[in-house]
């Protein structure tokens, strides 16, 4: 994915929830509504996950140590599941809670013009942000379905992006029926089921993202598509016979490790074996510039074995006649 890309949609979303998170905690001191300030405390912490994905980028871009031989690439993976959790354990635990709470003593809202206001504005905020990571995910999803592209993207952040986007939109929408039914029927309990809503909403979001960002934590291999495409640019190299077996796993979201048994004729020499190798290698990096490690291992095909010459047994030697 690309790094501009993937930055500009999640500064655009922390700026937009920190503007949102304010205005929305403004209009809780007026109206005293739970479900303004679930969605305050939603806010909060989509503001914080931002964060969160922005600081691992950053410590994902450390030097490789001995230590760390392949790097920190997987640190982007960590930070989007810590946000995850933080969207489960702090959005929705809290607006469960919070609305509960407001059904079983409800209030009558107070000011609802400035929730009204303040909803209104948030939700054109929040459509700037969900409007500039659709934009940027577009650029990477080609054909393939939103679905699609949330479970195969190898890099978390435009997904988690999209994902958090998406429920503060329909959060704020069940936030404003709620508020809107409170004032309606001067029964606060409505209030109070819009933030539990709210609390349900951002726990599904919180369990697909969780479910997602553990997979490439704890690691995820090339597509199949991809991996056939490996497997045809190393049998298209003229030194190797055919692909004996293969194993790829993404250790960050642009850094792919490869590793190959190659089948190679029994008569090619060391040298020709070796420039197979290098031309093998070139063929995939070409095709795959996250290809950073590839380790291919030479061996003789099934065939080759049997057909390869052997060395002829040696003689064993006369027995030595004893000295008389």
């Amino acid at each position: 994915m690309s790094a501009e890309g993937g930055t500009k949609a999640i500064v655009a979303a922390l700026a937009a929830n920190l503007g949102i998170a304010a205005s929305k905690m403004v209009a809780f001191a007026f109206t005293g509504s739970s479900s303004m300030l679930a969605e305050s405390i939603h806010s909060v912490a989509d503001s914080g996950n931002q964060g969160l994905l922005l600081l691992g980028r950053k410590r994902s871009e450390r030097a490789r140590t001995p230590r760390h031989p392949f790097g920190y690439g997987r640190e982007r993976f960590f930070y989007a599941f810590v946000v995850a959790v933080v969207l489960f354990t702090v959005g929705a635990a809290f607006s469960l809670y919070e609305g509960v709470h407001k059904i079983s003593d409800p209030h009558e809202v107070e000011k609802p013009v400035w929730a009204f206001a303040v909803l209104i504005v948030a939700i054109a905020l929040e459509s700037f942000s969900f409007r500039t990571a659709i934009k940027e995910s577009n650029t990477l999803r080609g054909d393939d379905s939103w679905v699609r592209f949330v479970r195969r993207a190898k890099a978390p952040e435009l997904p988690v992006v999209l994902l958090e986007d998406l429920g503060a939109l329909v959060g704020l929408i069940l936030a404003l029926i709620g508020v809107s039914l409170a004032v309606v029927t001067g029964d606060g309990v409505w209030d109070g089921v819009g933030t539990v809503c709210i609390g349900l909403l951002l726990g599904i979001i919180a369990v697909i993202l969780a479910i997602e960002t553990k997979s490439l934590l704890i690691g995820e291999g090339a597509d199949p598509e991809q991996e056939d495409r490996i497997v045809a640019a190393l049998e298209s190299v003229g030194e190797v016979d055919h692909v004996m077996h293969i194993r790829t796993e993404y250790i960050g979201p642009e850094e792919m490790l490869i590793a190959a048994k190659i089948a190679v004729y029994h008569d090619d020499t060391a040298a020709e074996v070796a420039r197979g190798i290098d031309a093998a290698e070139a063929k995939i990096r070409a095709q795959f510039p996250e290809a950073r490690l590839i380790y291919l291992e030479p061996a003789l095909g099934e065939s080759d074995r049997r057909n390869a010459p052997t060395a002829e047994p040696s003689p064993e030697p006369a027995p030595e006649t004893p000295a008389t």
